[in-house]
C-alpha cells in the first residue's frame, strides 16, 4: 500500500491524509485529490487550494481568476487512518494573502455525498 502522509493545520493538528493522489479526512473517507502541480481539488472537481510545505493545504484569500472544474478521478476505497501520527513540523507563519483550508475553510474538502455544490437528485 502507498505511504499515508498526514496533512496538518497551521496549529499542528493532522486533519487529513494524502495517499497519492487521493486526500482523505480523519475518518478515512475520500475528500479530494492532488494534481502533479500540487493543486488540490474536491471530490466534485472544484479547486480547493495547493499543497504547501508542512505539509498543509493553503489557498489564496482572494482568487482573481476562476479555475475550471476538473473531472474527478475514479472513487478510491476507504482507508484506515493510522492510529498514531507524527508531531507536526514547525510551520512558517502565513502571509496575509493566504488561508489554511483545513483550519479556516474545512467545508471545501467534503465527502461525495455532502457539500454545497453537490448536484440535486431532481
Amino acid at each position: 500500500m502507498a505511504k499515508i502522509i498526514p496533512l496538518y493545520t497551521t496549529k499542528g493538528d493532522a486533519e487529513a491524509f494524502l495517499v497519492y493522489p487521493y486526500i482523505y479526512n480523519r475518518l478515512g473517507e475520500w475528500v479530494g485529490w492532488i494534481t502533479p502541480t500540487k493543486e488540490i481539488y474536491s471530490v466534485l472537481g472544484f479547486y480547493v487550494g495547493f499543497l504547501a510545505k508542512g505539509p498543509r493545504i493553503l489557498r489564496k484569500r482572494a482568487i482573481e481568476v476562476a479555475t475550471e472544474r476538473k473531472k474527478p478521478p475514479k472513487k478510491p476505497s476507504k482507508i484506515n487512518p493510522p492510529a498514531t501520527i507524527p508531531l507536526a513540523p514547525m510551520m512558517p507563519e502565513l502571509n496575509h494573502s493566504e488561508i489554511d483550508v483545513l483550519l479556516d475553510a474545512p467545508e471545501k474538502l467534503h465527502t461525495a455525498d455532502s457539500g454545497e455544490f453537490r448536484e440535486d437528485l431532481d
